[in-house]
């Protein structure tokens, strides 16, 4: 048994936290943050303020293959994951639908370059999937993708990692092999050191915070049965269906570390933009306007590395939720704590049978 100490309870922090205890090791968590829960204020872990697509095709436009591969790998994992965890977290593979206006079709076509396996649609074929989109959309399929909710899974992997001991409000300003340091001066010894605290790990890391806006709208009987993609002048526009009557709308990319509440022009923009796809948006009600500050590196890729007594993983932007379990799952590997979950019959080309093995 490894004595572990981990930096940041975010989506990478309980996902180690989970893994690292069902394994029988003795796990202690620090975070900054008041407590466990979110408060959709900007603060606390980013995952929290996620609509949880797990898109590895559309995120292959500015990720490139890299991340499609760990995306595929994390859609063979999440499944195991959920199914072990001790709450329920609704997780789909339902694939998603990338659409576009006639004016805006010589962009879709510069985007689906990038996009291979997309399939195209016929207007009847479409309409067929999803009958609640506007008339005129042109649509593509992207096979395999799928869907979490993010708020049940954060609080499922924290149940999970029930036998962790969770320390709330506390600051970790440096992690070092074998040892976290304290704000208040406290340094914790361990066996294995984990950093996971985003905008908290810099410097030395170059880290940036690129802000993300989304909405949250109930409208009954909305209609919409997976995941919507729009690509748009200004923004990658996504619907989210979470419930029945629940529709997440998303997500603005703006290069801002400015944490006050989402701005009218981004309110417009995004809900004008679904609204275009899905007219009985009309008379949905907004439930909440969020926003966060997700942790990039300069290139946008994330940042995964292991030494004697240290991991760190880090600088996930807005690929959080379709990239931890892959990374989770290559740092514990390489440093001998894992596989995750223990699944080592998970192989390393299970990406590549992703996509085929989702029903149309």
């Amino acid at each position: 048994m490894a004595r572990i100490a981990i930096a940041g309870a975010g989506l990478a922090g309980r996902l180690f936290a989970w893994a690292l205890t069902e394994a029988g090791h003795e796990v202690s968590v620090a975070d900054a943050a008041p407590g466990p829960l979110p408060a959709f204020d900007a603060t606390g872990a980013a995952a929290f303020s996620a609509a949880g697509m797990l898109s590895p095709l559309a995120e292959q436009e500015q990720g490139g293959a890299a991340v499609a591969a760990l995306g595929w790998r994390s859609l063979a994992l999440w499944p195991r994951v959920v199914a072990a965890l001790p709450l329920p977290v609704p997780l789909a593979r339902a694939d998603s639908l990338l659409l576009a206006h006639g004016s805006d079709l010589g962009a879709a076509q510069r985007a689906l370059v990038h996009m291979p396996g997309a399939e195209a649609l016929e207007a009847a074929t479409l309409r067929a999937l999803e009958p609640a989109l506007a008339s005129g959309l042109r649509g593509w399929r992207l096979p395999g993708e799928g869907l979490i909710a993010p708020i049940p899974a954060m609080a499922a992997l924290l149940a999970g990692a029930a036998r962790a001991h969770w320390h709330w409000g506390r600051t970790v300003t440096e992690v070092r092999p074998h040892a976290l340091q304290l704000a208040d001066g406290e340094c914790w010894s361990c066996d294995w050191a984990i950093d996971t605290r985003g905008l908290g790990a810099r410097p030395p890391l170059p880290l940036r915070g690129v802000r993300g806006e989304i909405i949250t709208l109930d409208l009954p009987g909305h209609g919409l049965s997976r995941p919507l993609r729009l690509l748009h002048p200004r923004h990658r526009v996504y619907l989210v269906p979470r419930t029945a009557s629940e529709v997440v709308v998303g997500a603005s990319e703006i290069e801002s570390e400015d944490r006050t509440p989402v701005s009218l022009r981004s309110a417009v923009e995004l809900m004008a933009a679904a609204h275009s796809v899905l007219p009985a948006l009309s008379e949905a009600r907004i439930l909440r306007m969020d926003r966060h500050l997700r942790p990039a590196l300069p290139d946008n890729l994330p940042f995964a590395a292991h030494e004697p007594g240290r991991l760190q993983l880090n600088g996930l932007y807005r690929h959080g939720w379709l990239l931890a379990p892959a990374l989770v799952d290559q740092l514990l590997r390489d440093s001998g704590l894992g596989p995750l979950g223990g699944w080592s019959d998970l192989s390393e080309d299970d990406e590549r049978r992703c996509p085929q093995e989702t029903s149309p």
